[in-house]
């Protein structure tokens, strides 16, 4: 007989899986609260104009979207230009200032973006900007599609 003999490993390679249901019970609850879903129904038409130069907002959290378009009104039927923020219509111009600046007070830094469709009237987006300005909120994107 040799020195040095063979022992035969009896012990089993088991991987122990009595933590894994806390693991993924965590990641689940992790990927809850830190996402965001933001869907917003469209009640205007927003075809958006084409640019060069586009710069892409990092902080998503910090924009509010306004929308200004004809307002859709059945199958490829579209209505007089409207204003959406959120999910609501603004009936007043007027209206904008309020929730704005309503909205600043919640986060100091915000931007607005404005998703204007692009047979839009300029005046209407003009007036927006007034309202915009009135109520403090001064950091403004427009938004665009990329010119290919």
């Amino acid at each position: 007989m040799s020195k040095f003999q063979k022992k035969n490993a009896k012990a089993k390679q088991e991987v122990p899986t009595t933590a894994m249901p806390d693991i993924v019970f965590m990641l689940l609850i992790f990927f809850m609260v830190t996402t965001v879903l933001r869907e917003v129904t469209l009640q205007v038409r927003v075809e958006l104009t084409r640019a060069e130069n586009i710069e892409k907002i990092e902080q998503k959290r910090l924009v509010s979207y306004i929308y200004i378009g004809p307002r859709i009104v059945g199958n490829n039927v579209y209505g007089e230009t409207r204003v959406q923020i959120d999910d609501a219509l603004i009936d007043e111009l007027v209206f904008i200032r309020r929730i704005m600046y309503d909205k600043l007070l919640e986060q100091p830094r915000l931007i607005v973006s404005l998703r204007v469709d692009r047979e839009s009237e300029m005046g209407m987006v003009n007036d927006v900007q007034q309202e915009l300005r009135e109520a403090g909120t001064l950091q403004i994107n427009y938004s665009t599609r990329r010119l290919q």
